[in-house]
């Protein structure tokens, strides 16, 4: 897709919303049921995933991690991004490699120190680009893209949360 095609996808979804912001709002859902052992089936677009323990905290390593998965999302989130502000702005990105890696003291989650943090307590995102591009066009790119993704803009600034149960 180039930055025209680009463009005239998203110009009528821009419109609509500039016109209508309460059709800018869609709800995203995500399932889940309890699987084997300590695990959790994940329904995804692409079918189910069995989500399971980290071999930090017992896992068999045969199940995907949350955290993981997080981290996978991040990736997704930004190398979509990336790649639709690269087109929109006419940068050339031969290739693009992304990487994100955070740290985690599962001390916490495991409940051998009260003290010690649950939950990442540090994110790197890395991205590896082979273009041609200038420094000022790649400072913008970036800029960019941490501006318009979605997951990166989640973990930088939680929304609120609410949980709530009820018996099925």
């Amino acid at each position: 897709m180039n930055a025209d095609e680009l463009r005239a996808t998203q110009a009528p979804l821009k419109a609509r919303y500039k016109e209508d912001a309460a059709a800018a709002i869609v709800t995203l859902r995500a399932q889940g049921r309890l699987g084997e052992g300590v695990t959790c089936k994940v329904e995804t677009g692409k079918g189910l995933v069995n989500a399971g323990l980290h071999p930090a905290t017992g896992g068999n390593g045969l199940a995907a991690c949350s955290g993981d998965m997080l981290l996978e999302a991040l990736v997704a989130c930004a190398g979509v991004t990336l790649n639709a502000v690269a087109t929109a702005l006419g940068i050339e990105l031969r290739d693009a490699k992304l990487e994100a890696e955070g740290d985690l003291d599962f001390r916490g989650t495991l409940g051998v120190d009260k003290a010690a943090p649950v939950g990442f307590q540090n994110i790197r995102l890395r991205f590896v680009l082979d273009t041609d591009a200038s420094e000022e066009e790649l400072d913008t790119l970036l800029k960019l893209t941490e501006r318009y993704c979605v997951v990166y803009q989640t973990i930088a600034r939680p929304p609120q949360m609410a949980v709530s149960r009820q018996r099925g």
